[in-house]
């Protein structure tokens, strides 16, 4: 069982569309994120993210076993936790937020995170590094220990929170110092790689070592519409590290499947194995040369 955690929408895909790239690239279930950042959809439009999670909505109906869908919302706008009620009324299973203008401890943003919390909800947060070279500033991953106010929702910050993935592996370790396991633990990490291709081996090595791939989940941050061979590639990336590391078949089933079935709680509960087979593809070995598209959203 392979689980894609971080799937992008930009509002052009279809279910067919979708599943076709999941099929070519060995993915059984795929957590398909709201449009935020394709034309059209903005984080500081909320009229415009509603629009977004009800295209989400229509596009995972029927499609639950193969298909989960978080819904985006702003949490500074006043009417965020009433669109991510709606949203989770519509179909939508969690929520992706990205700290942008805001920081995760203000208090205009704890309502949307209370009610996450009353609807027991999934969240990915973005962390690390944003895109817009600009919100970076507020996504340090230690800003999310405000979250820990609010039990009852279960969190991933994306991309290990690169640059700052030991800060993020320190936050993950409170958990363990108060006994809780990854199971239980309040944050995990995804594997979508904002660490550039010098830096991973090294950084998933600490993460293993640390936290266990209890904390850890493999996200390809790929934008749909793609061909499968875009999601089997970046696959294809985190079984190369998973090969020079030596990790066993347990620990990569957990990082494959068992970490992000356990993050989505109820939402995974009608997941089913499809009839994928296909291995990712091997890649180039990582070197000072490779090149790499931008990955950190």
């Amino acid at each position: 069982m392979i689980i894609d955690a971080h799937l992008h929408c930009t509002g052009r895909e279809t279910a067919d569309d979708v599943l076709q790239a999941l099929d070519e690239a060995g993915i059984d279930h795929g957590v398909l994120l709201a449009p935020f950042l394709s034309d059209g959809y903005a984080l500081d439009d909320p009229a415009s993210l509603r629009r977004a999670n009800a295209h989400l909505a229509r596009l995972v109906a029927g499609h639950r076993d193969r298909l989960t869908g978080l819904a985006v919302v702003n949490p500074s706008d006043a009417a965020a936790a009433d669109d991510l009620r709606a949203a989770i009324d519509a179909g939508l299973s969690g929520c992706k937020m990205v700290p942008s203008g805001w920081y995760p401890y203000d208090e205009r943003v704890q309502p949307t995170f209370a009610l996450a919390a009353e609807l027991r909800l999934p969240l990915l947060f973005h962390s690390g590094i944003f895109i817009d070279g600009r919100s970076g500033r507020f996504c340090r991953p230690s800003y999310f220990e405000a979250l820990r106010d609010h039990p009852g929702v279960r969190v991933t910050l994306a991309h290990l929170s690169w640059p700052w993935t030991d800060e993020a592996i320190a936050v993950g370790l409170i958990d363990r110092i108060h006994g809780r396991s990854g199971a239980d633990a309040l944050f995990r990490f995804d594997l979508s790689f904002g660490p550039p291709p010098p830096y991973r081996l090294e950084v998933l090595r600490r993460a293993l070592e640390v936290l266990g791939p209890e904390s850890l989940q493999f996200g390809s941050d790929c934008f749909l519409p793609c061909a499968g061979a875009e999601i089997a590639q970046r696959r294809g990336w985190l079984l190369e590290l998973l090969d020079q590391l030596e990790v066993d078949a347990d620990a990569r089933a957990q990082i494959w499947s068992g970490t992000a079935a356990t993050w989505l709680g109820e939402a995974a509960s009608g997941i089913g194995r499809s009839a994928c087979t296909k291995a990712a593809p091997r890649p180039a070995r990582l070197g000072r040369r490779t090149r790499m598209r931008p990955l950190c959203c």
